[in-house]
């Protein structure tokens, strides 16, 4: 799919995830020469990136020929009122804020902004620089259908697509998508830990636990068994996997951890949000 915009894409932070989405949507069809980045330290990997698509980058961005069709922030939330402010000139009546950061909530975007500015607030992964995330947007109330249209097909450049209007929503969505890639890798590293402890050496034990891991993540995306089936089929009553399943199922183990783990990354969103 190619974007064609009316006015300029303006880009605020290519750190991990803004860097990841600029990847999907130059990767979907973005013309370059419609992006402008603020940024006033972008990572060695982006500026190549800026540079090898002529993208023109500043510290901030002064001065424009006309108002950008989109307003794009993914910066860090404790960076987003210094990074939104000399943005916000530039939005006109029909320029759409769209933004990535994770706990700050529309109210507090849309105060520095002028009055009945479209915002949506919006929660994508990782995966989203190989066009295999998952976003969750909420819109606020001047957001028009074809903006959200166009929103949605901008962010599809990234993966599935699922909207709420229930903004609330977004901080156990940060804290299950959001934040979930980190929990996987982190399954990752744990298992072939515990392959090593097991007696195998260091890169047969990761080889194994990425293959398995990746495999298996193939696997769900293409069955519509419910996970608990995919589940019951590795495992044979009395055989290894239920004896393994025995200790992650118990009061200490992987289901406790974590709503535990998603519970505190809700709390922390919500706090940010503060």
């Amino acid at each position: 799919m190619s974007f064609i915009l009316q006015g300029p894409l303006l880009l605020a932070g290519v750190g991990k995830m803004g860097g990841a989405v600029l990847s999907g949507l130059l990767a979907r069809g973005l013309r370059s020469e419609r992006i402008l980045v603020q940024d006033p330290a972008p990572s060695a990997e982006m500026a190549a990136l800026l540079a090898k698509h002529g993208i023109r980058c500043a510290p901030a961005i002064d001065a424009l020929g006309e108002p950008p069709s989109i307003i794009l922030l993914a910066v860090k939330p404790q960076m987003m009122d210094e990074a939104l402010a000399p943005l916000a000139k530039h939005a006109g009546p029909d320029t759409l804020v769209l933004s990535i950061a994770a706990g700050r909530s529309l109210q507090s975007i849309e105060a520095q902004l002028p009055e009945r500015t479209s915002v949506i607030r919006a929660m994508p992964n990782t995966p989203a620089a190989i066009g295999r995330g998952i976003t969750v947007a909420a819109p606020n109330l001047h957001v028009s259908p074809a903006q959200r249209k166009f929103a949605d097909e901008l962010l599809s450049s990234l993966g599935k697509v699922l909207w709420v209007e229930d903004e609330s929503l977004l901080d156990p969505v940060t804290a299950v998508s959001g934040s979930g890639p980190a929990y996987v890798f982190l399954l990752v590293e744990c298992l072939a830990e515990a392959g090593q402890a097991a007696g195998l050496d260091a890169e047969l034990a990761e080889d194994l636990a990425r293959a398995t891991v990746t495999g298996s993540a193939a696997l769900l995306d293409q069955t519509d068994l419910h996970v608990s089936k995919l589940r019951e089929h590795v495992t044979s009553p009395g055989g290894t996997t239920a004896a393994a399943l025995a200790i992650l199922n118990g009061p200490e183990g992987l289901r406790p951890l974590l709503k535990a783990a998603v519970a505190e990354a809700t709390k922390r969103g919500r706090d940010l949000a503060k």
